[in-house]
Order: C-alpha cells, then sequence, then structure tokens
C-alpha cells in the first residue's frame, strides 16, 4: 500500500480518537461508548512480543466484550519474528517490546506493508531470583554485564560478588527473537545482540519464570508484569545503574530513575488493516483506553510527556487532512 492509502487510514483513526483522548488522561473506564453505535464483525491478528502480548490481551478481551462479532487472536513470536509475519503480511497488529528496526522497515517497504507506531505503555526489565534466593538484593549494572557478556566465564554466584555463597549460577532469560533480548543486552552489554549463549532461553516470559522459580541457583530477566503475575514464586532484584540501587516500579519506571532497564511498549498497526472497521475500532480503543488497559494488564501506564507526545501526534495528523 502507498503513502497516500497510509494517510489516509491515520487520518480516519485520528479523527475519532484525538477527540476521545483527553478522556483517557482521566482514568476512562476501558469499557466505556468507544465505537458502540457499531456492530462489528471480523477477525484481528495480533502477533509479536510476549512482554505485550498480555496487554493486547486484555485489550482484545475488553473489546470483543463490546463486540461479540469480533475474534481478536494474540500470538506470542516474539518482537523479531512477529515482525517478519506482519512485515510479510500475515497479521493485522505487530506487538513489540523496542521499535522497529531499519532492516524490518525496509522488509515491510519491500512488500507494499505500510504502518502506524503507538507507544501504549512503558515497562520495566525485571532481574529475578527464585524466593529460596536470600543473599541477593541489589545487583549493579557492572555486575550484570560481567554475568550477561559475551564469553562470559561467571557460572558461581561467589564469582558475581565475594560475599555472596559458592553456589552454581543457573541463567534464563528471553530468546533472540525477543525484544527483551534486544533491550536488554543494548542496556546491559552495550551493543544489541551481544550476550553469552550458555543459558536458558525462550521468546516465551513463562518459561524464564518457571525456570528461576525452580531453581535456588537461578538468576533471569523478564518484563515487569511477568514479575508482577509470578511475585509468589519470585523475588525481585533492585539495580544500581551509577545512582544507588533502585526497585523497579511504577513510578520509577515513569520517572525514569530505573535505569538502564525501563523501556517503552508499542503496536503497530498495518495501513491496510485499519481500511477494516473492526481493526480501525480495535486500534481506537486501544489507544484511548490505554491507561485502563495498562493497569488491567499491570504495566505501568504512559507519563504526562508521553501521553502528551501521543496527543500531539494525533493532532498533527488531523492537520495534515485539512492541508
Amino acid at each position: 500500500m502507498g503513502l497516500p492509502s497510509l494517510r489516509r487510514a491515520k487520518a480516519l483513526l485520528a479523527l475519532a480518537a484525538a477527540a476521545l483522548l483527553p478522556v483517557s488522561a482521566c482514568g476512562t473506564d476501558a469499557g466505556s461508548n468507544v465505537n458502540s453505535g457499531d456492530k462489528l464483525s471480523g477477525t484481528i491478528k495480533v502477533d509479536g512480543s510476549s512482554t505485550v502480548a498480555p496487554l493486547s490481551t486484555v485489550a482484545a478481551q475488553l473489546f470483543e466484550q463490546r463486540n461479540p462479532g469480533v475474534k481478536a487472536t494474540v500470538g506470542t513470536s516474539g518482537t523479531g519474528g512477529g515482525f517478519e509475519k506482519f512485515c510479510n503480511g500475515e497479521t493485522d497488529i505487530s506487538d513489540a517490546s523496542r521499535p522497529i528496526k531499519d532492516e524490518e522497515k525496509a522488509a515491510c517497504e519491500r512488500n507494499g506493508v505500510a504502518f502506524e507506531e503507538f507507544q501504549v505503555a512503558n515497562d520495566g526489565l525485571s532481574v529475578v531470583v527464585s524466593k529460596d534466593n536470600d543473599f541477593a538484593e541489589c545487583l549493579t549494572v557492572e555486575q550484570l554485564k560481567k554475568i550477561w557478556e559475551p564469553g562470559s566465564k561467571v557460572t558461581n554466584w561467589k564469582q558475581v560478588d565475594p560475599k555472596f555463597p559458592d553456589l552454581k549460577l543457573d541463567l534464563f532469560g528471553a530468546g533472540t527473537d525477543s525484544g527483551t533480548f534486544d533491550y536488554f543486552t543494548q542496556a546491559i552489554n552495550g551493543e544489541e545482540g551481544a550476550s553469552r549463549t550458555d543459558y536458558s532461553p525462550s521468546e516465551d516470559d513463562n518459561v524464564t519464570v518457571q525456570g528461576v522459580s525452580g531453581s535456588k541457583e537461578g538468576m533471569g530477566y523478564l518484563g515487569l508484569s511477568y514479575y508482577e503475575e509470578n511475585k509468589d514464586n519470585l523475588r525481585l532484584l533492585k539495580i544500581d545503574g551509577g545512582d544507588g540501587c533502585v526497585e523497579p516500579t511504577q513510578a520509577t519506571v515513569q520517572d525514569g530513575t530505573y535505569k538502564p532497564l525501563s523501556r517503552p511498549l508499542f503496536i503497530y498497526p498495518k495501513a491496510a488493516s485499519l481500511e477494516k472497521k473492526e481493526v480501525k475500532a480495535f486500534v481506537e480503543f486501544y489507544v484511548v483506553s490505554h491507561v485502563d488497559i495498562a493497569r488491567k494488564a499491570l504495566f505501568v501506564p504512559l507519563n504526562n510527556l508521553q501521553e502528551a507526545e501521543l496527543k500531539k501526534d494525533f493532532e498533527n495528523l488531523k492537520l495534515q487532512l485539512k492541508s
């Protein structure tokens, strides 16, 4: 699809959503009367980041309650795997825990797939250990780099800190198709994709949860929402990014003091799909109700600056329509 079609699809979305966005800033009920006059039917295919999947699942469930004729499916191929499907034209919306890469943009362009980008929430990557771990409380970025950098020989907790016990270190984390992997390696090792390979990887954060919770010696990294859902079986570590130990919370993720492991979360709707009423209505609902959706899914809502940027983007689209 060419650029004029993309602008037309974006403009249609902007007209409805821009008028409703101020309500979302006040915490509108996610089941409010967005598109309530439409009798919609059809299917919506969402795939991508396993971190963003719980967010999109909540959005889909709330939307389907209001629109029982619509079925939205949410897959978890990882951010990279999701963009591969998306740029091949297989899905309507791609979930992503990082911005789309240049090579992914190029793949979409080759296949005529135009798209829009929306930041819909925030997340903090959490470093977790088993409930049985009673010695680790805080790790520095330098210690994390020592553990996770390519070629690392750290296999014992005592190698991380001499005060820690002489216990084997079992590592669990994101697979290479995961946006969590991309973000963590960039933030901790200074280069996206740079990581030791002798750990248990998975694009599904639930696998990391199971691995860490089942091993006293275990450590892993995953999205903050997965920790929140599994806090009875995991223990959260504070991270020292240079200004002291900070725990990931809604406040520290929003204000940026939890560094360097705070990140934005995105959805990428396809322009051609936005021409379908059910997809356009779903994306409108997602954007307008982002605060409530984020809270229900245990994510961190956009801060004031981020929401202002979202509104600005919609206003700019409206101006494009008039010009």
